[in-house]
């Protein structure tokens, strides 16, 4: 087997081998949401097209170890831009673009990019984070001329499988995002993992297809879905995001053989009225997570396709995947399946002891072998003591607690961490409370999970109100926090009351804090403001 050194490599490798085989296809519908054209793009086609862009960026000065904001969206021009920069050493910072004022000047200033590239839409708010930073980095569209960052140079990047290729913001849980460095090891494993996964999620080298309707910005559909098709040789179905009532067109106009999906989808899916053609598909199966247990066999029957579930995270990439993809796969048990044979994993009790029998604890994971770190993110950019934490004992802490049945397999039962997960996307609680702690009239706040049918989890603030605590107050502070972070971010109930939970060195006491929320909820004296959490629009 031939070990690329970079994406960029593997990437002409599959292009040599199979020049005339679809890439990455555009469906109508998400062509005309984007303004592009729709239909395929080639192999052959689009290394020519990231060649081009290559030489584009070369001549604007970028070299190896530069990092380069790229907000397109959904756009599959996305991956073109990624394997030009990939090809001279550049390290990618993927943006989401739900991303709003007080989170792109933080990523703008901790990451020290020398250049951002987004659509026409968002240039300005890129300009602004620029500005705010204090970075100063260049901004640049899909139409402009790229501005030189420094005299170019004639020295050609040779590439390793350890240099950075991405860097992706996670949710941090004790502060501010944080900058996950992947190198192209990383996506070359994804690649290597998925290829060779086999069971009920086997793919083949015949000319898959794959769907997804995942943000490509994480990396569940940079790693996972683009490299899995790189490897195999397949096409990979972009859409700009979920649409219930088109899915199953989309799924049929795009041929395709695989798909990837988060829970959120199925519950929604189920909900829709059932017609003739709910099986008139080519999927031979789903991958995903977080499938609501009940529905998981009903899902099956009625559109047959075997739905995977699986578990993995953006630290832990390839370096440790536990899928269901053998039967039994459990089906309906939240079984995540029994981990590969390359990866070690370890149920740690609170006193540090390893469970032994199926008691639930914290998952801590590694790779087998002589390097632990084999298939992991490389480190937290510029934050080491959270990279050794992570680490700690040679041991990567997850923070999600699972436990193990007597047959070895695996069911995921909580987050450890302090985090919310809405409908796939990780918030953390911190996170929404420093920027709700901005606004003038809030004097305290305390952000946490409470459940959602659909959605997972929603978000709860707890607020200490300085003015009137009515629901035209509580909708306000929505309204405002929506011009200032995503929009899955900000509260979908807000409870006005006199006091927070609080420890005796006036830390959130997070558990009675849940508590309170869930009762507040029971007794509907939290107001709703789920109705305004919409995307930002960009005129």
């Amino acid at each position: 087997m031939i070990e690329h050194k970079s994406v960029f490599d593997a990437f002409c490798a599959t292009a040599e081998k199979w020049p005339d085989r679809p890439f990455v296809n555009a469906l109508p519908e998400t062509a005309e949401l984007f303004s592009i054209e729709a239909g395929e793009t080639f192999y052959a086609e689009a290394l020519v097209q990231a060649q081009g862009a290559v030489a584009r960026y070369r001549q604007a000065g970028l070299q190896a170890g530069d990092r380069v904001l790229v907000l397109l969206e959904n756009r599959p021009a996305f991956f073109l831009h990624w394997l030009s920069l990939n090809a001279l050493g550049v390290v990618i910072v993927p943006i989401n673009p739900d991303l709003q004022s007080s989170e792109l000047e933080y990523i703008g200033r901790h990451a020290e990019p020398v250049l951002a590239v987004s659509t026409r839409e968002r240039k300005a708010d890129m300009e602004q984070a620029a500005r705010d930073s204090g970075q100063g980095f260049a901004c640049a569209t899909l139409d402009d001329a790229l501005p030189v960052v420094r005299t170019p140079s004639d020295e050609i990047y040779s590439p390793a499988q350890e240099d950075p290729a991405a860097m992706l913001y996670t949710s941090g849980t004790t502060g501010s995002p944080k900058g996950c460095v992947l190198a192209n090891r990383y996506f070359l494993e994804a690649g290597r993992w998925y290829a060779n996964a086999g069971g009920t999620c086997a793919l083949n080298e015949d000319g898959e297809r794959m769907i997804t309707p995942l943000p490509i910005f994480h990396m569940n559909a940079m790693a996972y879905s683009a490299m899995a098709m790189i490897a195999v040789g397949g096409c990979l179905t972009v859409l700009d995001r979920f649409h219930p009532r088109s899915w199953w067109q989309n799924v049929r106009d795009s041929g395709a053989t695989c798909l990837h999906y988060l829970g959120v989808m199925p519950s929604i899916l189920m909900s829709l009225p059932e017609v003739p053609e709910d099986k008139a598909h080519s999927v031979r199966f789903g991958f995903g997570a977080g499938i609501d247990s009940k529905l998981h066999v009903p899902f099956e029957e009625r559109f047959g396709i075997p739905l995977v579930e699986a578990w993995a995270m953006t630290e832990t990439g390839a370096g440790s995947v536990i899928a269901a993809n053998q039967e039994p796969r459990k089906r309906g048990m939240n079984c995540l399946g029994k981990p590969g044979p390359e990866m070690d994993a370890c149920i740690m009790g609170d006193d540090g002891v390893p469970v032994t029998g199926t008691d639930p604890g914290e998952l801590l994971v590694r790779r087998k072998g002589d390097d632990p770190h084999v298939g992991f993110f490389s480190h937290y950019f510029k934050d080491e003591a959270a990279t050794n934490e992570a680490w700690k004992a040679n041991w990567f802490h997850t923070g999600d607690i699972a436990r193990r049945d007597e047959d070895g397999d695996f069911f995921f039962v909580d987050r450890k961490k302090n985090v919310i997960r809405r409908s796939g996307e990780n918030i953390a609680a911190v996170d929404v409370e420093s920027v709700l702690m901005q606004h003038p009239d809030i004097e305290a706040v305390a952000v946490c999970p409470v459940p959602d049918a659909i959605r997972g989890d929603e978000v709860f603030a707890s607020i200490v109100w300085r003015r009137e605590q009515t629901k035209d107050a509580a909708e306000a502070i929505v309204r405002w926090g929506l011009e200032r972070m995503a929009y899955y971010k900000v509260p979908g109930y807000i409870a006005f009351c006199s006091s927070l939970k609080l420890t005796g060195t006036q830390k959130i006491q997070r558990a009675a804090q849940k508590q309170m929320a869930l009762e507040l909820l029971e007794t509907s004296e939290a107001f709703d403001t789920i109705h305004l959490k919409r995307r930002q629009l960009v005129s």
